[in-house]
């Protein structure tokens, strides 16, 4: 009897462990369709491509709110030339943040590149440290 009570005390705390988030299948196609772009123009080091799939300004950040500033201040120091090849190779891991936004994350390294679901399509959203 004592051993059923702590199996039902139990149950609930198992129930509300937090779940892995997983992308619908659809969501998953259209971020296939975005990265494969994405990862052709870091192939071809087409900057103007990348500023192209890029939200501006970036990390909202008013000095970088345009693709010239974006192609002079960003670019050339986050997609260098061994990112450019992580992010081609590497594999994008899907996450919901806590304003419900749909996330892909690249680990490079020191660095995690973010692209997120946004009204217009998946865009490249945030570079930040790995931690």
């Amino acid at each position: 009897m004592m051993l059923a009570a702590a199996l039902v005390n139990l149950a609930p705390a198992a129930a509300q462990a937090p779940k892995k988030a997983v992308a619908s299948p659809a969501l998953q196609k259209e971020f296939d369709g975005f990265i494969e772009k994405f990862r052709a123009a870091l192939k071809t080091n087409d900057s103007a491509a990348v500023a192209g799939m890029t939200r501006l300004p970036f990390m909202n950040d008013s000095t970088i709110r345009d693709a010239a500033q974006f192609r002079a201040k960003i670019y050339p120091t986050s997609f260098t030339a061994k990112n450019r090849a992580c992010i081609q190779r590497g594999k994008a891991v899907y996450d919901r943040d806590q304003e419900n936004n749909d996330n892909y994350f690249v680990f490079c390294g020191e660095l995690i590149f973010v692209f997120t679901k946004t009204p217009a399509g998946f865009l490249f959203t945030d570079v930040g440290a790995n931690d």
